[in-house]
C-alpha cells in the first residue's frame, strides 16, 4: 500500500503538466482520506487502505484527463468560503471576488438612503455572489435567478448550507424576467466566451464546464445586451449593475452600457493582474 508521502509524489507525477500539480495532488488526497493539510503533513508515512488508494488512483486518473478538481471533490471555494459545485454549474473563479467587493464598496453608501437594498443576481449558477451578499449584507432582500434547474438546485443547496436559504428567493428564468418591481442592484457573471475564442479555451473548461455559462454569441456579449436591454426599464433611480467581463471586453461593454444609461456613471474596474474585469454602473438619481 502507499504511504501518505508516497501517494503525494505519484499524484504530482501523474498530473505534472498542471501548473498546480502538488496543491491538485493534495487536494484530491485530502478529500479521498477527509483530512486536512496538517493531517498529511504529520502523518507522511501512514499507509492508505486498499479502498483509498483506489479511490485516490481513480480520482488522479481524472484529474490528468483535466476533469477539474472542484467536480472532483464537489466544491470550491469562494470569497473564503465553501460553495457545493457539479458539472451543472461554472466553477467559482477568484476574479469574481472583485464584483463582490465592489457591490460592497457601493453598498455603503445606498444603505444609508435604500433600505432594504433589493438585489437581484442573474445567472446566479452555485449561487456563490447572491449567498456572499446574502451573508455580508444581512439587511438586502436578494433574488437570484438561473435558466438551469440542476444549477438552481446546487445554489439553493449552498444556500441551505450557509443557512441563509431564507434571505433569498431562488427563480428559473431567462435574465430579469422572473422578478418584478424596481430593482436597486444587479449582478451577473454571464456567458462571455466569443465564438471566435472557443478554440483556445482550455480543455478542463471546454470538456467539463457547461457551455451554457460560458459561451455568449460571437462577440461573447449577446447575454449582456439582453440584460441592460431589460435593467434600463427596471433599475431604480440610484440604482447599479456589476457585470463580470472577458479582459478584452472592457471598451465595448462600458459602449453598451452607456448607450442604454446616458448619464449613469459607467467604469471599468480592473482585476488584480491588471486586466479589466468589472463593469461597473452606477444609475443617476
Amino acid at each position: 500500500m502507499m504511504t501518505i508521502k508516497e501517494a503525494l509524489a505519484f499524484g504530482r507525477r501523474q498530473l505534472a503538466l498542471s501548473s498546480s500539480s502538488a496543491l491538485d495532488a493534495r487536494l484530491l488526497l485530502e478529500y479521498v482520506l477527509q483530512k486536512n493539510h496538517a493531517y498529511l503533513v504529520a502523518h507522511t508515512d501512514k499507509e492508505l487502505t486498499t479502498t483509498q488508494e483506489t479511490h485516490y488512483l481513480a480520482l488522479i486518473g481524472r484529474a490528468a484527463r483535466r476533469e477539474p478538481i472542484p467536480y472532483l471533490t464537489g466544491n470550491a471555494p469562494f470569497y473564503g468560503r465553501d460553495f457545493q459545485v457539479s458539472p451543472a454549474v461554472l466553477i467559482p473563479r477568484p476574479e469574481t471576488e472583485h464584483l463582490v467587493e465592489a457591490v460592497l464598496n457601493w453598498a455603503k453608501e445606498m444603505r444609508l438612503t435604500i433600505r432594504p437594498l433589493h438585489i437581484v443576481d442573474v445567472g446566479t449558477g452555485s449561487g456563490c455572489i447572491a449567498i456572499t451578499l446574502a451573508l455580508l449584507l444581512p439587511d438586502a432582500f436578494i433574488e437570484a435567478c438561473d435558466i438551469s434547474p440542476a444549477a438552481l438546485e446546487i445554489a439553493r443547496q449552498n444556500a441551505y448550507f450557509h443557512r441563509v436559504e431564507e434571505r433569498i428567493q431562488f427563480h428559473q428564468g431567462s435574465m430579469l424576467d422572473p422578478v418584478t418591481g424596481e430593482v436597486h442592484l444587479v449582478t451577473a457573471n454571464l456567458p462571455y466566451v466569443a465564438d471566435h475564442e472557443w478554440t483556445i479555451v482550455g480543455d478542463g473548461v471546454k470538456l467539463y464546464e457547461p457551455d451554457i455559462a460560458l459561451r455568449g454569441g460571437h462577440d461573447g456579449l449577446n447575454l449582456i445586451r439582453l440584460l441592460l436591454d431589460q435593467a434600463a426599464k427596471r433599475l431604480a433611480p440610484g440604482g447599479a449593475i456589476y457585470l463580470e467581463i472577458g479582459w478584452q471586453q472592457g471598451a465595448a461593454v462600458q459602449s453598451l452600457a452607456q448607450s442604454h444609461f446616458p448619464s449613469a456613471k459607467v467604469d471599468v474596474l480592473k482585476d488584480l493582474a491588471g486586466l479589466d474585469r468589472i463593469v461597473e454602473i452606477v444609475h443617476a438619481k
